[in-house]
């Protein structure tokens, strides 16, 4: 069924719950659909029945592991909600919800206070410089102390943080008090959080600042206006309290959003670009339904049954079913076929979407995360700017149970890697693996579990091998002479050579000096052949050779029995004599870290990386009560620094990994190499 979709832009409330787990995003979400009307019963995480928790995955562990698309309708608006993962693991999916939104709505449990994940979006969403809201959950839990919480989030996040409404009756309900400066709460009189709130709101604009002097108060109801630019310039972070699993302040909330939160017109637009690197142009959007289409695929969800969905915020123009879009800098446009708006898993038709709407496409094999939907046949790229997306360094290594099964294995691979903007694929030449990297264990395991439950697709995992190298630290000469006789032809091919080392980083460098002909030029090719075998096995521990010019200036040829076989396998033993002469090390990958933590975790971490081989280079304080620690440290000594980290600072660190340099591995690390390359060799 298509349904009519009339709806202008002032009537639009877009707005993302973000936060922690455990803080009740997903029963309060529940909550605002059944007091909307928008469902009839509530359902519960713990049954499994919620509206934004339906993958089969989130049911099993009770825990919202995508950003989940609802919709209600109050007040004469029509609010468009995401619900998002509060583990830290799938943060990727709350950061990608915050480009459909104006406002973030931060929930934070009253039971449990700030967690790591509420300061971190709170961060995030000033960055992308989105409406804050505050949502105090579970006011009703026991031993809750409310006003200390308040005056624990203002000295956290600022003084712009104010309440909206205030508990009362013992937190069994909540009472205005922006429009409201009479009675009382259980915080006191309400004409101090009244007069608060308005004193905020007023100093963005000089002529109510002028009023406010003068009269002594401006009526709520006349300051839209500044109160949306008070939003807008991060000046008014409103905090509201309620109880999702009473409904205590639910309906406040509901109004809240429909009152006050702003329509797509009113919060600051995205910063798009037209164009690459310096050359390109910044676009702001309009949201005039009547001009070009400017979209943004912000989710995609690929169905096993249903195919590919795409999660679409549009910002400018109107899309239509036959609406024919192009998709960032594709020449090659598509045709929509058909538009959604999405209940959870449910979707109903919808005959068109404008400037504020947030819907979904299906079946658009084009369609990818981030790509920007646009109208207009252009040259240029048209594209927002980079979302600040932690970088997955948690991997495991993945071999498919059946033989033969690799192909199918990537295809799977690349449709999850399509849905999860964190999670990255790849396969490493160095150690012939297939790479799957996460943000940790948990998103890694739910990976696993994805493949095996939904598309039935077993693996075998391993932890990934460090891609360690080999390579000489002086110059050195061998010969070799192969020499085949088998009853009638035989093999006969004679190697000199020099290996002479080169700076780090410099690969590899093959020179043919030999002068007489006494390897002729048809075999040299041969004799390359051979050495490049020995360079990608290893010498001395199994590990690719690298930094090194080989020199061939001699060798011997026989006119019958001289084959390229022999060459081969003269220039693979030659080089492999000579590598053993020159004092061949075994080089070790060096990562650079970043790493954020709480400054109180400094010296555990600084201390912990000293143990690990590291050496820290600097520190920077990125804000109130954090550091960001700066050092290097050899990539073998990382496998489970998450964990680590999580212990040293009860889960608020996190940090990224590069890849700087290699260096020589300790003596002792090379001999233990070297000893378990000689007992496999056996």
């Amino acid at each position: 069924m298509t349904t009519s979709d009339a709806t202008s832009i002032e009537t639009i409330r877009n707005l993302a719950l973000v936060g922690p787990t455990a803080a009740g995003k997903t029963t309060l979400a529940e909550a605002l659909l059944l007091h909307s009307g928008a469902i009839t019963a509530a359902g519960s995480v713990e049954r499994g029945s919620t509206v934004s928790d339906h993958d089969p995955l989130e049911i099993k562990t009770q825990h919202s592991l995508q950003a989940s698309l609802m919709h209600a309708a109050h007040g004469g608006c029509r609010i468009h909600l995401i619900d998002t993962p509060g583990l830290p693991d799938f943060i990727g999916q709350s950061l990608a919800a915050l480009e459909a939104v104006e406002t973030a709505a931060i929930v934070i449990s009253a039971a449990a206070g700030i967690e790591p994940m509420a300061r971190r979006m709170m961060e995030y969403a000033g960055q992308r410089q989105l409406d804050r809201l505050i949502i105090v959950n579970k006011i009703d839990a026991e031993g809750a102390d409310l006003p200390a919480l308040l005056a624990d989030i203002q000295a956290t996040f600022g003084k712009e943080c104010l309440p909206l409404n205030l508990p009362d009756a013992g937190a069994t309900r909540v009472v205005d008090c922006f429009y409201n400066r009479a009675g009382h709460s259980d915080f006191g009189a309400l004409a101090d959080a009244h007069r608060a709130l308005v004193e905020q709101v007023v100093e963005v604009d000089g002529a109510f600042v002028d009023r406010y002097l003068n009269d002594g108060d401006v009526d709520a109801s006349e300051l839209h206006a500044p109160l949306e630019q008070a939003l807008r310039e991060g000046h008014l972070i409103p905090v509201c309290f309620v109880s999702a699993r009473t409904g205590a302040g639910v309906a406040e909330l509901l109004d809240v959003i429909a009152r006050l939160l702003p329509n797509p017109g009113e919060g600051n637009p995205p910063d798009f670009l037209n164009g690459e690197g310096d050359a390109a142009r910044l676009m702001h959007a309009r949201p005039d339904p009547a001009a070009h289409v400017l979209a943004h695929v912000f989710k995609v969800s690929i169905d096993p049954y249903v195919g590919k969905l795409g999660f679409v915020r549009v910002h400018q123009g109107t899309i239509g079913p036959a609406t024919q879009l192009y998709v960032g800098d594709g020449r090659k446009p598509f045709k929509v076929g058909h538009l959604y708006r999405r209940q959870g898993k449910n979707q109903t038709e919808v005959a068109s979407a404008g400037p504020g709407d947030i819907c979904v496409i299906g079946k658009v094999d084009e369609l990818q995360f981030d790509a920007v939907l646009h109208d207009a046949a252009e040259d240029d790229h048209i594209h927002l700017k980079p979302l600040p997306f932690p970088v997955p360094v948690h991997g495991i290594a993945l071999l498919p149970k059946r033989r033969g099964d690799e192909q199918r294995m990537w295809e799977i691979m690349n449709k999850l890697v399509a849905e999860d903007p964190c999670l990255l694929i790849e396969h490493v030449p160095a150690t012939n693996e297939t790479i799957a990297r996460g943000l940790g264990e948990l998103h890694l395991r739910v990976l696993l579990d994805r493949l095996r439950e939904v598309y039935k697709f077993d693996v075998d995992t391993r932890a990934p091998r460090i891609a360690y190298r080999e390579t000489i630290t002086h110059g050195a000469a061998a010969q070799y002479r192969h020499k085949k006789q088998s009853g009638g032809a035989g093999q006969f091919g004679e190697v000199h050579l020099r290996v002479e080392p080169l700076a780090r980083g410099a690969g590899f460098e093959f020179v043919d000096q030999v002068k007489g002909g006494t390897i002729p030029g048809q075999f040299m090719p041969a004799v390359e052949k051979g050495v490049r075998e020995a360079l990608s096995e290893g010498v001395i521990a199994g590990f690719p050779v690298q930094d090194l010019r080989v020199i061939v200036y001699d060798g011997k040829h026989h006119a019958v029995d001289s084959k390229e076989v022999a060459f081969v396998t003269a220039g693979k033993r030659a080089f492999q004599a000579a590598i053993r002469e020159a004092a061949a090390v075994v080089l070790e990958p060096i990562a650079r870290l970043s790493v954020s933590a709480p400054e109180s975790a400094m010296g555990a971490i600084t201390g912990d990386l000293s143990a690990r081989r590291g050496i820290v280079s600097g520190t920077d304080s990125d804000r109130q009560g954090q550091l960001t620690i700066l050092g290097e440290a050899p990539l073998a000594e990382l496998a489970d620094y998450q964990n680590r980290l999580n212990a040293m600072t009860a889960g608020q660190g996190s940090y990224t990994l590069a890849l700087s340099h290699y260096e020589a591995v300790p003596p002792a690390v090379q001999q233990q190499l070297v000893g378990q390359y000689k007992v496999q060799e056996e």
